[in-house]
């Protein structure tokens, strides 16, 4: 137990950002609250809707709110002394620095395959000092044994091969969705891979 206490006082002085709290960036950041990580920051324009549920970290009574508010309230409920810095904006490449320069790492959740390519080359450009733990393939069912980590200096991809600006067979389609199981597993992967960052 004496270990886990010095992990999480480690933690608790640590600062994570989050491009995107969709399906990916909600329940990351809940492990890493549930962790112990003193400090999120979370950017995120959309607002939750039904649709959502099926694999985000929010509730029913939720629908209709801003994600950053409504992913707040979750995670204090979770940890109440997690400090929880929101933005209901797009994450861009001209408030990158601002919203992400003092995070010791950054969790990219978009949907988009050009979002996620924008936001690794304006990483590496703009912060290149700060990891980035990125994710992609994480679409269907099964196959859980594609799934993998794959690192290049200060750049972490979670996922199942089929990485950023290439098609794999996990591509999401109408035939398949992203559902909670996999995308629950992608995102904490990426937890553990920024608990491996924070955690040197």
């Amino acid at each position: 137990m004496r270990n886990l206490h010095n992990i999480r006082e480690r933690l608790s002085k640590k600062c994570v950002g989050f491009a995107g709290v969709g399906g990916l960036g909600s329940n990351c950041a809940a492990a890493l609250a549930r962790t112990g990580v003193g400090s999120l920051v979370i950017a995120d324009f959309d607002t939750v809707s039904e649709s959502n549920l099926n694999r985000q970290f929010f509730f029913v009574d939720q629908i209709g709110m801003k994600k950053v508010e409504a992913l707040y309230e979750n995670l204090i409920r979770i940890c109440s002394g997690v400090l929880v810095s929101i933005h209901p904006l797009r994450v861009t490449p001209q408030n990158l620095v601002a919203l992400f320069g003092h995070c010791h790492a950054v969790a990219e959740a978009f949907d988009a395959a050009e979002e996620k390519a924008w936001l690794i080359q304006e990483m590496a450009r703009q912060l290149p000092e700060i990891p980035l733990v990125a994710a992609s393939g994480l679409s269907g069912v099964g196959e859980l044994d594609r799934l993998q980590v794959v690192r290049q200096g200060n750049l972490i991809v979670c996922g199942d091969g089929s990485f950023v600006g290439g098609k794999g067979a996990s591509e999401v389609s109408v035939e398949r969705p992203p559902l909670a199981p996999r995308v629950g597993i992608v995102a904490n992967m990426q937890a553990d891979a920024v608990l491996e960052v924070l955690l040197g």
